[in-house]
């Protein structure tokens, strides 16, 4: 609410009181009409007193104090808005939702939840109080839960191949590189079945039952395929069941494997020879043979420079990395001052070693650290 002059067209002026509402001005009360310059200011005075007065409020728009003024404005205009809807991310999601083509699949449902694990990752419940405040739309729980059935059983195929049709259009219809890695996913019950198993869990939940879940991505990390496995499986046997699954279900033939050194093992090397498959696998020096630990070690190191040398016909390739020395040095100090720590106090056990993580750079011998 604030004072107004308007301009006649007989010359005069009108000082009003005024307010906006929908984008709309509303007259409230003519103050008074003058061609005088003192008299219109006598009749803003007036305006502002009839505001206070009968409304308990101050003219919004006074112009003897700048800072005053705005911060009026400011609450003046929030006091008077009756619904907000923070739909900016959604109005960029659902063009992108498009773009890629997951506007063929006629469930308004996959549209909510997709924009909604975007914008704010939550529960199903909190989704649904999530959708309800921010972008106004009414989904009920149960729908919810009963069309993840519907999402597994009828419709994962076609999503997925619309998800690979649109990187494989980005990337120029050439996959080229196929990452895989694997995580874990616990679950907060002591309750094991078929697929909820207790194993190595990479978020140190050894006592909680868990998945393992295997994720196959292309460059810039665009999601080609996944699978889930039982919490016990042991994560090498995991990428090829995967790759093969994918290979053959969109006809790819040129393409290159890379994986972690998790899955660095003869087996998964001899499946991938034999299967005639390029790839490149991650590999640690410490399982290394002797000889060539003597020569990656011995290796002049020149920051992002490479070195190879060839082991069983397969090329070995070694990098340096000033970067990641210093952040493994800084990890090895850390790490040590913690563990003397722990062995002042009586507390240093071979889990403490194993848990954090410190047995990548030590090694128990004859029960003693070194």
């Amino acid at each position: 609410m604030f004072v107004r002059k308007k301009k006649n067209r007989s010359g005069t002026t009108s000082v009003v009181v005024a307010e906006k509402r929908k984008g709309a001005f509303r007259e409230l009360k003519t103050i008074g009409i003058s061609k005088d310059k003192n008299e219109i200011e006598k009749l803003i005075l007036e305006g502002k007193k009839w505001i206070s007065t009968y409304l308990g409020e101050q003219d919004i728009f006074d112009q003897s104090n700048h800072e005053v003024e705005e911060k009026q404005v400011t609450e003046y205009l929030i006091s008077n808005i009756e619904n907000i809807l923070l739909n900016g991310t959604r109005l960029i999601l659902d063009q992108a939702y498009q773009a890629i083509g997951f506007n063929a699949i006629e469930d308004d449902i996959l549209r909510y939840l997709v924009v909604a694990r975007l914008s704010q990752p939550m529960s199903k419940a909190a989704t649904v109080d999530y959708l309800q405040s921010y972008f106004d739309e009414d989904v009920q729980l149960h729908k919810i839960y009963r069309y993840l059935d519907k999402l597994y059983n009828t419709q994962q195929e076609e999503i997925q191949r619309i998800s690979v049709e649109h990187t494989k259009k980005i990337l120029g219809d050439n996959i080229g590189l196929m990452f895989y890695d694997v995580t874990t996913l616990y679950f907060e019950t002591d309750d094991v079945d078929e697929l909820r198993e207790k194993g190595f869990s990479k978020d140190g939940k050894y006592a909680q039952p868990q998945v393992v879940l295997g994720l196959l991505v292309s460059k810039d990390g665009y999601p080609l395929s996944y699978s889930i496995f039982n919490g016990s499986q042991y994560e090498g046997r995991t990428m090829l069941p995967i790759v093969e699954d994918f290979v053959k279900r969109f006809n790819l033939d040129d393409f290159v494997i890379v994986a972690d050194s998790g899955l660095m093992s003869k087996q998964n090397i001899a499946l991938l020879e034999s299967g005639g498959y390029k790839y490149i696998i991650g590999a640690r020096i410490k399982n290394e043979i002797e000889a060539v630990k003597r020569w990656i070690l011995s290796s002049e190191k020149h920051d992002g420079e490479f070195n190879e040398c060839r082991k069983d016909g397969v090329r070995l390739i070694v990098g340096y990395s000033e970067k990641r020395a210093k952040k493994d040095k800084y990890n090895r100090d850390k790490g040590i001052k913690r563990l003397e720590k722990a062995y002042k106090s009586g507390k240093l056990t071979k889990e403490n070693i194993n848990r954090r993580g410190y047995n990548k750079f030590l090694e128990i011998s004859d029960k003693q650290l070194r």
